[in-house]
């Protein structure tokens, strides 16, 4: 029994299609998801989603973060940006690290939303171009 998978970026879905196994980058930790997955919904961190069929990798997609809703049956990935790996750029990313940073440094240190926000965008940067080098 198979594992229907959907991927949803903001722009269009990207992917449809049932697989063996997937494992999302949630924000707790790499998380594998296989039929009859107790049902819950995930925080997605910054990661690489690996898709698993015939006992192997067959796909992998970096996203930036957004959220999982798994069911027995189901993994509906929320996407606020997905990308093939293939397609990605490690300039890109240390482009997107280096705006972060300076973000960083320029937030007020009290401002804890902030300083939040612009850590998930460094740590979103880093597997950016750690997925781009793979």
């Amino acid at each position: 029994m198979p594992v229907a998978l959907e991927i949803v970026s903001p722009e269009k879905l990207l992917l449809s299609r049932n697989v063996e196994m997937v494992v999302i980058p949630a924000s707790e930790g790499e998380m594998g998801v296989l039929p009859n997955h107790a049902p819950m919904i995930v925080l997605l961190r910054g990661g690489t989603i690996a898709i698993h069929e015939g006992g192997k990798v067959t796909d992998r997609l970096y996203v930036s973060g957004g959220f999982a809703e798994i069911t027995p049956e189901r993994c509906t990935v929320l996407a606020d940006e997905a990308v093939p790996t293939s397609e990605l750029s490690r300039a890109e990313g240390e482009r997107r690290l280096s705006a972060a940073e300076a973000e960083y440094n320029a937030t007020d240190k009290n401002d804890v939303p902030s300083l939040d926000a612009a850590m998930d965008r460094m740590q979103s940067a880093r597997a950016m171009i750690e997925a781009a080098a793979a």
